[in-house]
């Protein structure tokens, strides 16, 4: 079933986006799928046909578009709602057509042409904000989306730069984010990357995907996003700081938990 914006409005549950970073194989994105609405129940399926970021140009980046969009219509068909990310203008219009929520990448989020482009497809526009930036300018990228009259935007807190090859989350951000209007996600994976700290991949420290998942869902966020894979050390993208499959239920349980003692979101 495809996903509507009011998903993320304050008081419903939790949203979960989950799937492994990059698609493998058609196989294995079906094989997930299935696993994580085994483990969770309804929740966005994330795959990325196009790891155009990564940190060497000799890395796996995907099948690409066509074969990408093939494979994640295979999945559509199967009852999952859809999130992908977009690099190029020119690839907003063709990936609207199969998925329900396009994703800005974090490296992306002030370039206006790309907000531009996917605002004016209508569909949900999930922009990750870059590490780049402080919390209290992200706004002005959901305003540029908001410019085409299409209102229906989430942010995603990922992390800021701490130095070299690491992330901080700074907990205030997701509330002053929050503040301006617009449905919040925390990622809790890509908020525990050591971007480039394994040379040619980044590295990771999934011991605190939890702890900082529990966190942000206790300050009031509306959706939490997390990679996962059912063996991280055999990803081709992004495997050390991916949850491991088996250990979803649990920790989706435990968050949902504390989102339902504190009630959450944005509007």
């Amino acid at each position: 079933m495809p996903i509507n914006y009011s998903a993320f409005d304050k008081g419903r549950p939790l949203v979960l986006i989950a799937g492994p970073c990059v698609i493998e194989s058609e196989e294995h994105v079906h094989r997930m799928a299935r696993g994580i609405r085994e483990a969770v129940g309804d929740f966005v399926f994330k795959a990325s046909f196009d790891k155009a970021n990564r940190t060497s140009g000799s890395a796996y980046r995907g099948p690409g578009l066509k074969e990408g969009l093939r494979i994640l219509a295979g999945v559509k068909a199967e009852g999952f709602p859809i999130l992908t990310d977009i690099h190029e203008c020119w690839q907003a219009e063709p990936v609207a057509e199969v998925a329900d929520i396009l994703q800005i990448p974090a490296f992306l989020c002030r370039q206006t042409d790309l907000l531009l482009a996917a605002g004016r497809t209508g569909r949900i526009v999930n922009i990750k904000k870059g590490q780049f930036v402080a919390p209290h300018d992200i706004h002005r990228a959901a305003e540029k989306v908001a410019s085409t009259g299409n209102r229906q935007v989430v942010l995603t807190e990922r992390g800021s730069s701490f130095g070299y090859n690491n992330l901080v989350v700074d907990m205030r951000g997701l509330k002053i984010m929050r503040d301006a209007g617009w449905p919040v996600v925390f990622d809790a994976t890509h908020s525990v990357q050591l971007p480039g700290g394994a040379g040619e991949t980044s590295g990771g420290r999934p011991e605190f995907i939890e702890p900082l998942a529990r966190a942000a869902v206790a300050v009031g966020v509306n959706g939490v996003f997390v990679e996962v894979h059912d063996e991280p050390e055999k990803a081709l993208s992004d495997g050390a700081n991916a949850l491991r499959l088996e250990l979803l239920a649990g920790f989706w349980e435990r968050v949902r938990a504390i989102h339902g003692v504190v009630g959450g979101g944005s509007r």
